[in-house]
């Protein structure tokens, strides 16, 4: 592991950033936010107030350019003299929309969450906030070319799309030089000053826990109480990260089909878990030859299941879907699923994933290399190897500078309540151990066997309870010798199939508006 940067070299960190963060000397104060009526129905209904917050384009030059930020707030209930401050919330991507997300504390046991005023805010770039990116609407159509390589016209096929796409997105404007996660966190920051609050509480998921990390190491005085749930490795941004991905889905994908042969008599799609994997490898093929109803071809068919490999809560849509399919040609769902994480029209959240992660740090810029590894990768771990290369191939092309990532170092983060599934796939289990190294203040809950990501406040006691227990009171669960976790709880049981005996209740699962802003990010 890398060693973490100590708090007597602080003072040279900001060479190591992004130039404009490096550069940008002068404080930015902003404006106050005025709070009003919110658009958005699912606000209204959990009482939240909308706003917005200035801040600069480029950090270096505070008093140029401006773009506008989209934030929500609902209000503590709690008397005056329990209020905890407030908690900034963001579900990950990059590129998720968090304005929905200051509906959250009401989700947190013991009412806990209700000492805070909950914050929830669009990244730049991102939904509300102006300007939005979009690069190209209809990127993610229907039936496109076969993600495996195998023949050379394929492969150029995906490298010329790749680096159309990036071409694109060269023509939206100045933020695309001004969008990494160091600029994020400096908009954290901005958002904070303009509510008045001398620290913030966060609540991070996924992509948004290397926000956490990079707030916590740029901000340390800032940060109070820290929920950081579904780990990124800051060791493994972020070319090496999709490729340990694609490992760990492919990992998953097998649990999920030993799943479906468990409940054979319900999908009847195979007795073992390498009967529904073949079945599922054939059915791909065919698509390649004739899509279902001319829209889901092999590719679409690989995305509407990879949800399966991010979270148990997806298991039982997505084994119906496949089912559906084999057995009674039903294409319309396996459309209306792929549909919900790729909706027509819209790349925004694409366009603002690799905005960021392009430029966050310098991808590889020799095709040779990502094929030697992607082919290395696919050899063991066929499922989502190539759909995840090109993905992210237009950072071979991207047209905006790269920087340096940030040394993260959380030893002045007095505390922070870290949570994982050890078999997380989209931030495998080493990640959170990292951050654990890192940020010596925090402490670990893991939930061995576990497959979902992001995962709290989805009705686990064991888990739910001790955030709910940290927020009230600051307590964290003690700190363990070593290097593993400090904690663990059991994961929630696997589901059972609606209708599959009548004994089925329905399964504990996080609040259906947090659900959609993590699975926006699910391709």
């Amino acid at each position: 592991m890398r060693k973490v940067v100590t708090a007597g070299i602080a003072a040279g960190l900001l060479a190591s950033l992004s130039p404009a963060i490096a550069s940008a000397a002068p404080e930015f104060d902003p404006a106050p936010v005025q709070w009003g009526p919110c658009s958005d129905e699912g606000l209204q209904k959990a009482g939240a107030e909308c706003g917005t917050v200035q801040v600069p384009l480029d950090y270096a030059d505070p008093a140029g350019e401006q773009i506008s930020l989209a934030v929500s707030r609902v209000k503590h209930t709690v008397p005056e003299d329990q209020y905890q401050g407030v908690m900034l919330v963001n579900p990950g991507g990059p590129g998720g929309s968090g304005l929905g997300l200051s509906a959250l504390g009401a989700y947190v046991p013991k009412n806990a969450g209700a000492a805070y005023d909950w914050i929830g805010f669009d990244p730049r770039g991102v939904g509300a906030s102006e300007p939005a990116i979009s690069c190209d609407p209809g990127y993610f159509s229907y039936d496109r070319p076969h993600y495996l390589p195998t023949t050379p016209e394929l492969e150029q096929t995906w490298l010329d799309r790749s680096e159309g796409y990036a071409r694109a997105c060269g023509n939206t404007g100045k933020l695309l030089d001004h969008i990494k996660t160091t600029d994020v966190v400096e908009d954290m920051d901005s958002i904070r000053k303009a509510l008045g609050a001398e620290q913030i509480n966060y609540y991070g998921f996924s992509y948004g826990t290397y926000l956490g990390q990079v707030y916590g190491t740029l901000h340390p005085e800032r940060m109070r109480r820290v929920v950081m749930d579904g780990v990124v490795d800051v060791e493994d941004v972020w070319y090496q990260a999709n490729l340990n991905q694609d490992v760990a889905f492919d990992r998953n994908i097998k649990i999920f089909f030993d799943w479906i042969a468990q409940h054979d008599a319900t999908f009847h799609l195979g007795t073992t878990g390498a009967e529904v994997e073949k079945l599922y490898y054939e059915q791909q093929a065919a698509l390649d030859a004739q899509p279902a109803g001319g829209v889901i071809g092999p590719d679409e068919w690989t995305d509407l299941f990879l949800t399966a490999g991010y979270s148990q809560s997806a298991w039982d849509s997505r084994a119906k879907a496949f089912a559906g399919w084999v057995h009674d040609g039903d294409w319309e769902t396996l459309k209306k699923i792929y549909d919900s994480a790729n909706p027509p029209g819209d790349d925004n959240g694409y366009a603002v994933y690799l905005s960021v992660q392009c430029t966050d740090v310098k991808w590889p810029q020799s095709w040779p290399k990502w094929r030697k590894d992607n082919w290395e990768t696919h050899e063991k771990a066929p499922f989502e190897t190539w759909a995840n290369a090109w993905y992210n191939a237009p950072c071979l092309f991207w047209p905006a500078k790269p920087g340096k990532p940030v040394e993260v170092d959380g030893s002045g983060v007095e505390s922070a309540l870290l949570i994982s599934e050890e078999l997380d796939a989209a931030t495998p289990f080493p990640g959170a151990l990292e951050a654990r190294e890192r940020f010596p203040g925090a402490s670990l809950i893991s939930l061995p066997g576990g497959t979902t990501h992001s995962g709290s406040l989805s009705g686990n006691t064991c888990l739910d309870d001790q955030i709910a227990d940290y927020l009230r009171t600051g307590e964290l669960p003690p700190r363990k010798p070593g290097e593993g976790p400090d904690t663990t709880c059991e994961p929630l049981p696997q589901p059972t199939p609606e209708g599959a005996n009548t004994l089925f209740s329905k399964r504990p699962q996080q609040p259906e508006f947090l659900q959609e802003a993590l699975q926006a990010n699910w391709r």
